[in-house]
């Protein structure tokens, strides 16, 4: 029997699985050890990266998304190691990891399991490395933020062992999945992954029969990985919120009995209406904190202007009348605030001429309004112009303002480049600055550090060693580490020693990605050269929401002819509903959904462009591919007029 096999589960995170698997490379390198990686359907050619850049490792690519425990078992049924790594595809690992993790299981037979101290990408320790059962108290305090307010409890931080310090070897009770060593026997006598958890909870569950079993579950701290964290699920979104809490639902229907199990199951529920609640309401401020100042701007200022032209010009405070306050300056504000909206501004916040076009845009159809006004409501036209002044001069200096504060730059639309430091070989170094010009991001070069004693001082700044005081001196916000040139536990240490408040990045080798993230709650970031699409824009999936309203409009206000011309008329009419309410869009993909821009189910498709044809799938599939990259309005509108008499399927 081999010492090892490492299993990798991946879905649509090529370039992470592709970071990982470089580092497993380093890492099994002397071992008689193996690699399994399962991809669980994924769009975005990770099986073909697999095929072409490790063959030496065994790939399972399967045809559904499977959820992560089925996947994991499949290579469990197949692994021939006498340890087993569950290993997530955002990972990286240094080179003596498993070696290390071979040698402490060795030495401690009572070991069923082992886990290890986790990092993010930006340095940060994860809490999530050691963890304790999810008791009815653990939970509660989890889920009402006592575990945040007493970090260093053993009693109301017991989820993450708050007692137990970072670097303090010990025995626990939950290991994390995205590195889950298990020994062979131990988990012939638990049992596999429970496949009722898709996600989430898994690894609970499985720490948990483990302890069940006779064995122990190991925090190991002298192994640290990297934890890029996110890459299926948003921590901050609805979705990860129910997936997770419903996961420690089913663990305690499995596990727990009697009133503990209902006091469990009630807490867990209070916390998902909690936690769903405080997530809607930072979510929204997040995204509408501009707009509702906006409002409140533009509207609190039409009515010093309306207060200021009564009493400059008619000479009489109470011209208006009083619902001037109530009805037209709301309307105006909400007006203005409309036309920064259909402009764009709310997506590009720092653009000062999409936010100057939507008030413009705003005024006239203020101006619009105003003739349809009955006579007691109609303002004052000058009112209308000064308020038109004052949404210019205020809403582009709160955008010039909140830039400043941001990038410290008084120019909007213009940000200072971050100061950078390239780690690594003169050619790693050289590739990395190639690939940030070509993705047109602008950063400030402070220089190339080399990882050699001899280096050429007219090409590197200085060497790696030095690599605190350069960013201290120079005030670096960026390093990027050539992973062909510099090892990945000196990566860590480097990340341990700075700290988090440099962005941290490595460039994999012989890829064509810049990989980092500056936080734990948010996923891995890249600099990579692949596709961009076109809608992903915010602003071009408004145009397409704009052209559905009015497509919808146009086809229910013509009904009464055109709907001779639809075999199915009821269907035809609820599918007008429904294309109007936003619940259908006019064209979406067919079943390239997963890593494509998310869009409703549409009443056609791109691959309807061709009527006549028929299309395979892989054809269809290309078509959506080529859809939303390169988006545009008319591309729904040809494929409309080529399939109208189809708007009833």
């Amino acid at each position: 029997m081999m010492d090892l096999t490492v299993i990798i589960v991946s879905y649509n995170v090529r370039h992470f699985l592709e970071q990982a698997l470089l580092s497993v490379r380093k890492a099994v390198a002397g071992l008689d050890a193996e690699v399994i990686v399962v991809d669980n359907d994924s769009v975005d050619d990770s099986v073909l990266m697999v095929r072409e850049r490790f063959p030496e490792v065994r790939l399972i690519a399967n045809q559904a998304n499977t959820g992560f425990a089925v996947a994991n078992n499949q290579a469990i049924r197949l692994a021939k190691g006498r340890f087993i790594l569950l290993l997530n595809p955002d990972t990286v690992v240094e080179e003596d990891t498993f070696s290390k993790c071979i040698q402490f299981m060795d030495a401690h037979p009572d070991a069923g399991a082992l886990g290890v101290r986790m990092i993010d990408g930006g340095g940060k320790y994860l809490p999530e490395s050691k963890r304790g059962f999810p008791s009815p108290f653990v939970a509660f305090c989890k889920a009402f933020g006592l575990s945040r307010l007493f970090p260093k409890s053993a009693t109301f931080n017991r989820y993450h062992l708050g007692h137990l310090g970072e670097m303090e070897t010990s025995p626990v009770d939950v290991l994390a999945g995205a590195f889950m060593w298990l020994r062979r026997e131990a988990l012939d006598k638990s049992g596999l992954l429970d496949e009722a958890f898709f996600m989430y909870g898994e690894d609970i569950d499985l720490s948990y029969r483990i302890r069940e079993a006779g064995y122990l579950n190991y925090y190991y701290p002298e192994v640290t990985i990297i934890h890029y964290k996110g890459e299926s699920t948003r921590k901050g979104s609805l979705n990860y919120i129910r997936i997770f809490y419903q996961a420690m639902i089913l663990f305690a229907e499995k596990h727990f009995s009697g009133s503990r199990k209902s006091w469990y199951v009630l807490f867990i529920r209070l916390a998902i209406y909690l936690r769903a609640w405080m997530t809607v309401i930072r979510n929204v401020f997040r995204r509408c904190w501009l707009f509702l100042l906006d409002v409140l701007l533009l509207w609190g200022g039409v009515i010093l202007i309306k207060d200021f032209w009564a009493e400059f010009y008619f000479n009489d405070p109470s011209y208006y009348p009083a619902h001037f306050n109530s009805i037209n300056a709301p309307l105006y504000a909400l007006i203005w605030t409309g036309g920064l909206y259909l402009s764009g501004a709310y997506d590009r916040k720092d653009d000062l001429w999409s936010a100057a076009r939507g008030l413009l845009l705003g005024s006239l159809l203020i101006a619009a309004v105003y003739g349809f006004l009955d006579q007691p409501y109609r303002t004052s036209r000058a009112v209308i112009l000064m308020g038109t002044v004052w949404a210019l001069l205020s809403v582009l200096l709160i955008r010039m303002l909140a830039h400043y504060v941001k990038y410290g730059e008084w120019r909007a639309g213009v940000r200072k480049a971050a100061s950078l430091v390239v780690v690594g070989s003169h050619a790693e170094c050289e590739r990395a600055m190639q690939l940030l010009s070509k993705l047109h991001i602008s950063k400030n070069l402070v220089g190339y550090l080399s990882p050699e004693d001899d280096y050429d001082p007219h090409l590197f700044l200085n060497h790696i060693r030095r690599l605190d005081e350069v960013v201290s001196v120079f005030r670096v916000q960026e390093v990027i580490f050539c992973a062909r040139d510099v090892r990945s536990d000196h990566m860590m240490q480097w990340m341990n020693l700075i700290g988090s408040a440099v962005e941290y990045r490595i460039l994999p080798e012989g890829g064509v990605s810049i990989i980092g993230s500056a936080s734990s709650m948010s996923s891995g970031e890249l600099y990579t050269t692949d596709v961009r699409f076109r809608l992903a824009d915010a602003v071009k999936r408004r145009h397409k929401r704009i052209l559905d309203i009015g497509i919808s409009l146009v086809l229910l206000i013509s009904s009464p002819i055109l709907v001779w011309f639809q075999r199915q008329k009821g269907r035809f009419f609820r599918n007008m509903a429904l294309l109007l309410t936003g619940r259908r869009t006019l064209v979406s993909y067919g079943e390239s959904r997963d890593a494509l821009p998310r869009l409703r189910p549409g009443l056609l498709q791109p691959s309807d462009a061709h009527p006549w044809l028929n299309l395979d799938q892989r054809t269809a599939h290309h078509l959506d591919f080529l859809y939303a990259r390169d988006y545009g309005i008319e591309k729904d509108l040809r494929i409309l007029m080529r399939n109208f008499r189809r708007l009833d399927r």
